[in-house]
């Protein structure tokens, strides 16, 4: 992870900036959308940061399968295939936790501009819903298997399914069904083609900076943990 304070510090003034902004900034008075338009500071960014996660995640999954088996110790008294494995696992979780952050903010969304919490014939909608049951099924998988080498390489190759699943599910499957609801999607405009004014651009992308960083701060705090409770398993 980064070291020192000053990406924490960056993250907090950036979402403390993006809430209060957010929230009383003058938006586009749209169709629709209206004071609605305002959950582009908190939905879509939080699916950006959750993405940016599953590739952390990702990356180091690989990472581990590439690695020779028989690593030597290294200090805290894990091997490097393991800490590997804590890293990929944790990014995982924080993952599947702003997923369920933008699922809910986004089910907000819809009431607002869809007329209900939940439009079933939405295909990207539901596709983000089974795609994180996928990702939920990663943490099954792993809860079900005792040894810990046999666990990490399992859940290796399988965050490397539930990746390449997760982005079929909500940017291949929508395209080419072409019926969503979603901006940018079904022949619908994206957000950029017609209100993302460089008004909203200030807040717009400091919030999906601030939400990145949030993220990666829960995520080194839940690897210090796992690492401090590893330790104590290897002793």
């Amino acid at each position: 992870m980064i070291k020192g304070w000053w990406w924490k510090f960056t993250g907090v003034l950036l979402l403390l900036y993006t809430i209060v902004y957010g929230l009383v900034a003058d938006v586009p008075q749209l169709n629709i959308l209206e004071e609605s338009i305002r959950n582009l500071f908190f939905h879509v960014p939080m699916w950006f940061a959750m993405m940016f996660m599953m590739m952390i995640s990702l990356v180091y999954s690989i990472m581990y399968l590439a690695n020779s088996r028989g690593e030597s110790q290294v200090n805290e008294g894990l091997t490097k295939k393991i800490r590997l494995d804590i890293i990929a696992s944790q990014w995982a979780t924080v993952a599947l936790l702003f997923g369920f952050l933008g699922l809910l903010t986004g089910s907000v969304w819809a009431r607002t501009t869809w007329s209900a919490w939940w439009v079933f014939q939405e295909v990207k909608l539901n596709g983000a819903a089974a795609g994180i049951l996928v990702y939920v099924a990663y943490f099954i998988l792993r809860g079900a298997i005792e040894d810990e080498e046999q666990k990490a390489r399992v859940a290796a190759v399988y965050n490397i399914f539930a990746f390449v699943m997760y982005m079929v599910l909500i940017n291949v499957i929508p395209r080419i069904v072409d019926s969503s609801l979603h901006p940018g999607n079904g022949g619908n405009p994206g957000f950029s083609a017609y209100d993302l004014d460089s008004h909203l651009r200030l807040i717009f992308y400091p919030a999906v900076i601030g939400w990145i960083l949030l993220a990666a701060w829960i995520v080194d705090l839940r690897i210090r943990v796992k690492k401090m409770e590893m330790k104590n398993f290897y002793k």
